[in-house]
């Protein structure tokens, strides 16, 4: 080894032995105040149920309150240009979405913050499936009928999303595109608007979340030929995946937990060994449950940056092919 290699591996041995402690000791005085965590929906939405559980289980383990403020707005960019703008002391939080990190940044003309660079990701709590749900007039009952009987008919079939840009609209545009399909788009505020034409047969097929898709496949009023992610749902197991016919699909939205740029490593690792603890247990999966969500992997929160860049990257190819453009 050079003597300047030893002189810089000298060094930094050197200030992680002086920084250990003073990491340890960081660690040690946070929290010695109420915690802000800022949820970017309303109250009772999904998000909320889940950041307010959040919220409760890290109150205990921490012996500071955790206080929910909703701020939702600008597709959740305004909730995380509040974060952003807090000091990065641990003292305000955040519960972004896939949204948040990958979507909205790039759909909306002037979003006022760059998630990539203005917060800090420290964990993932959940995953969203989405089902692909299909009148039960329809004539297919599986992903191989399914295709070939939309490609029979070009143009026939019509698909409802939650609006242009929306992961309904976008993975329904994906498969068109890697499968040659025709299906007219018919975009409505939000799935909740469009379920009534969808029961009714109006419109023949969407993408769902389980909390829309899973009461109505369970009752019969619609018909789910494949999900979202490549692995089975935990909610529907007996639901293919649309990846076991189309090889390499796998998308899903997600809820995570993020703060300022710049935090100290010693308050999130804090943090993740909080979350990760109780996401190990009994009450957190049930909470899952309750939204329909799925359970996921702990990432460490070393890696949260890469997840995050990396889902990013993945989804403006996908909003490039659905021909959402920022507004």
């Amino acid at each position: 080894m050079k003597s300047a290699s030893r002189r810089r591996l000298a060094l930094s041995l050197l200030s992680l032995a002086v920084a250990t402690p003073a990491l340890a000791q960081e660690a040690r005085a946070w929290p010695a105040q109420p915690i802000r965590l800022v949820v970017p929906f309303p109250g009772g939405s999904l998000v909320d149920t889940l950041g307010r559980s959040l919220a409760e289980a890290l109150t205990a383990s921490l012996k500071q309150p955790v206080i929910v403020d909703n701020k939702p707005g600008a597709s959740t960019l305004l909730g995380a240009r509040i974060v952003a703008s807090a000091p990065p002391d641990g003292y305000t939080l955040f519960v972004p979405t896939v949204t948040t990190m990958a979507m909205a940044p790039q759909l909306v003309a002037r979003p006022g913050v760059d998630p990539l660079k203005e917060l800090t990701p420290i964990a993932r709590l959940g995953a969203t499936n989405f089902f692909l749900s299909v009148h039960p007039s329809f004539p297919a009952r599986t992903m191989r009928e399914w295709i070939a009987e939309v490609k029979r008919h070009p143009g026939k079939y019509s698909y409802a999303s939650s609006g242009i840009g929306s992961p309904h609209h976008i993975f329904m545009e994906l498969l068109k595109k890697e499968l040659g399909l025709d299906i007219v788009h018919v975009p409505y505020k939000g799935s909740s608007s469009a379920m009534p034409d969808l029961l009714s047969g109006k419109v023949d097929m969407a993408f769902l979340d389980g909390t829309l898709a899973i009461p109505n496949i369970r009752a019969g009023r619609l018909f789910t030929v494949g999900t979202s992610m490549a692995r089975r749902s935990v909610l529907l197991p007996s639901a293919p995946t649309i990846a076991e016919t189309v090889p390499g699909f796998d998308w899903s939205g997600w809820i995570g937990v993020a703060g300022p740029a710049h935090m100290p490593p010693a308050v999130v690792n804090v943090l993740a060994t909080e979350i990760r603890r109780l996401q190990a247990t009994p009450h957190f999966a049930d909470l899952l449950n309750q939204a329909a969500m799925e359970p996921t992997d702990p990432i460490p929160p070393a890696l949260m940056p890469e997840f995050v860049r990396k889902e990013h990257e993945r989804w403006g190819p996908a909003i490039k092919t659905s021909g959402a453009t920022p507004d």
